[in-house]
């Protein structure tokens, strides 16, 4: 019996939650990769190409993916590139019995955490696994997060934004009132309204929000920067 990796500290919820999804167009990979993750104590979902994956698939997906990079109809490649798009957090480990220099060289410029050659040590596999449902851990709680975030966000009515940008920046409400033509009462009341929206109570936890949702939206800003070049 195989030894699986010592689990790190992952939370027992979101590790109970987690899922190896396998796409592999070989039945015996399948079988064989199934059989070997859930003697370990994973859970696996296994496909014979990327189109029945994709009808499964949802951007909340917590877990990891083992893919063959040669696939029918769509290739390994192809689904990386596509569920990038659909803005999937699932870490990616390549497998393959081809010794394809170019199309590693390319999984991993695109984000892969892995290529793997068949066959493949066991132990080897297992270890890149563990270490995959880690990053796939984070990463789910920072999109819960995020999610978290843009929900209370969406609470605070256009005045309020304004001046929860303003009091992130560093203004002083008498600063703030004046240039939006207000009392600073009234800032006052707009700020107390805002902070129990976000369910906040200091500045210092206004300003991390500000933060928060600055690097939300970063990404996006940043590709429609290289759109434009």
């Amino acid at each position: 019996m195989v030894n699986a990796p010592k689990i790190n500290s992952i939370d027992t919820m979101d590790r109970e939650q987690q899922v190896v999804y396998v796409i592999d167009d070989d039945a015996g990979i399948r079988d064989g990769l199934q059989l070997l993750l859930e003697t370990t104590g994973q859970t696996v979902s296994v496909y014979a190409n990327a189109r029945d994956f994709l009808v499964d698939f949802t951007p909340i997906m917590n877990g990891c993916l083992l893919l063959d990079i040669r696939l029918p109809n769509m290739s390994g490649l192809e689904l990386q590139i596509h569920l990038k798009k659909l803005h999937s957090t699932l870490p990616i480990i390549f497998i393959s019995g081809h010794g394809d220099i170019p199309m590693a060289v390319e999984a991993m410029r695109q984000g892969a955490l892995d290529f793997i050659r068949k066959p493949f040590r066991e132990q080897d596999l297992l270890e890149r696994i563990n270490q995959a449902l880690l990053i796939a851990s984070s990463r789910h709680k920072q999109q819960w997060m995020a999610g978290e975030l843009q929900s209370k966000l969406a609470l605070l009515s256009d005045r309020e934004r304004q001046i929860f940008s303003r009091v992130a920046n560093g203004d002083m409400n008498k600063v703030i009132a004046a240039d939006l033509g207000i009392s600073e009462r009234t800032v006052e009341v707009h700020r107390s309204q805002l902070m129990k929206k976000l369910k906040i109570k200091t500045l210092a936890q206004l300003v991390r929000c500000k933060l928060q949702e600055e690097q939300l939206y970063l990404p996006a800003y940043m590709n429609a920067r290289q759109g434009d070049k």
